[in-house]
């Protein structure tokens, strides 16, 4: 079978009828080497797909697309600046993306994919199990969090021939929208990590949650395999829910790939025993925080299944390098910032606790709303509060939702917690109570932009009234 090769003449065909007419200069022979549906993110040899928005129309940007570099464009109308490339007319851009992406997923016979999704840590264990099946495979891995209807066909058309095995995750807010993906992807191993109450708000249920995360294992072939975590109970749940067979990863002592006495090395990493296929070995992970071992046990057990022997995947485990969204950071004054500001739900606010707990030093965190948590969210609040007072010496919340929090935190005896407005407030708080040697951790939903406060910290250190 000859090679697929992402062309004109490929898209030309693989539209079909979604296809009102082809234009421009560019010959049928003209290659993409993607697809981007931003402007600003286009790649020379990219395919600039229109995407009409609530404020802004991506046709508006396409001639600026095309003279960035891209190739091609996919629109649902004439944009005047862009005949140098090859185009694409279409009634419906995002459906006829989506068409396109998975047309050249199955082109890709070569190519297997592993869904991974759960509502905590997916891109994390995206990048570790790319890390570890990369000791045997070509892998192919897009760093950012693609997981919806619009950013898996970008992801699969990022894929190459040569491309060996293809790590993406699956996201979802309520059921049917997985499936939807995996049509797409046609993965082969599929990996949940977990079921908690991120998108509760929107999903209605945890039940509506764990049915929509089980799609990912419903969709694999008999041949394939299900890497499913031992210590959830509703992932454990899903099991009979699969024609694959089913791989158990964990701390449980029926976990096929098994995790035991962990022990902390604070942010150098943790180091912990791993057992799989009758044997076990001392496996140090050179990651900050112990909490990531549910992720490299996913990762091990997904390799397993992929072919990989205990000894290549322990060597892999023990040499992994990969950009995590918890950093830690050595601050002007001898203070270390956690900087854990991506997103914020219950499971990631344990955990960065956690981490924060395992760190030498005063513990300090600034905390924020965790939203879309439906009806669940004062409670959740509530039990963050509970924790951060067993681990920290000063909390500093922002954000309504947070209020919960930090009230909880003063019930369960925690004498310094404070509420602040903005984050300005939090900074000049931050700075009048920090001093060197401390620890602290800034978290919260993306939207309240404390990756700002970060940025101040970073620049002033500790302030007079923590130097005394």
């Amino acid at each position: 079978m000859s090679t697929p090769v992402l062309d004109a003449a490929f898209v030309t065909t693989a539209l079909g009828g979604r296809l009102r007419s082809r234009e421009g200069r560019a010959p049928d022979s003209t290659r993409f080497t993607g697809a981007a549906i931003d402007s600003r993110a286009v790649h020379p040899g990219d395919l600039f797909v229109a995407l009409p928005g609530e404020r802004v129309d991506g046709h508006d940007f396409a001639a600026g697309a095309v003279h960035a570099g891209a190739t091609g464009c996919l629109l649902n109308h004439g944009v005047e600046g862009t005949a140098a490339a090859a185009i694409f007319l279409v009634d419906d851009t995002l459906a006829s993306l989506q068409h396109l992406g998975a047309a050249w997923r199955a082109a890709l016979t070569d190519t297997q994919v592993i869904g991974i999704t759960g509502s905590v840590g997916k891109t994390t264990t995206k990048a570790i199990v790319a890390s570890v099946l990369s000791a045997k495979y070509r892998i192919q891995a897009n760093p950012l969090n693609y997981n919806n209807e619009v950013s898996v066909p970008l992801c699969l058309l990022e894929l190459r021939p040569e491309t060996e095995r293809a790590v993406i995750e699956h996201g979802m807010y309520t059921t049917g929208e997985i499936a939807l993906l995996c049509r797409w992807t046609r993965p082969r191993i599929g990996v949940v990590l977990n079921v908690g109450p991120t998108h509760l708000e929107r999903a209605g249920s945890m039940e509506t949650i764990a049915r929509a995360k089980r799609e990912l294992i419903e969709a694999l072939p008999a041949e394939g395999a299900a890497v499913l975590n031992a210590d959830d109970p509703r992932v454990r749940e899903m099991a009979p829910h699969t024609a694959a067979r089913v791989w158990w990863f964990g701390t449980s002592e029926d976990a096929d790939v098994r995790g035991t006495d962990v022990a902390s090395g604070g942010a150098r990493g943790f180091e912990f025993t791993l057992a799989a296929q009758g044997r076990s070995r001392r496996v140090r992970v050179p990651l900050p925080g112990r909490h990531l071992l549910s992720n490299v046990l996913a990762a091990a057990a997904t390799a397993l299944a992929d072919g990989l022997t205990f000894d290549e995947v322990t060597a892999a485990i023990e040499a992994l390098d990969v950009p995590l969204r918890l950093t830690v950071i050595e601050m002007p004054g001898g203070i270390t910032v956690l900087d854990d500001t991506y997103n914020a739900q219950p499971a990631s606010t344990l955990a960065a606790l956690d981490l924060l707990e395992e760190m030498a030093g005063r513990h300090v965190a600034l905390l924020g709303d965790m939203r879309e948590l439906g009806e669940v969210s004062r409670m959740e609040h509530e039990r963050i509060g509970r924790r951060a007072a067993e681990v920290v010496a000063l909390l500093v919340t922002i954000g309504d939702e947070a209020r919960a929090l930090g009230a909880a935190a003063r019930a369960a005896g925690l004498a310094q917690a404070v509420h602040v407005g903005s984050r300005e407030e939090a900074v000049a708080t931050l700075r009048a109570h920090l001093r060197p040697g401390d620890v602290v951790l800034v978290k919260g939903s993306h939207a309240l932009g404390l990756e700002a406060v970060v940025a101040d910290l970073a620049r002033g250190g500790a302030g007079e009234g923590g130097a005394r």
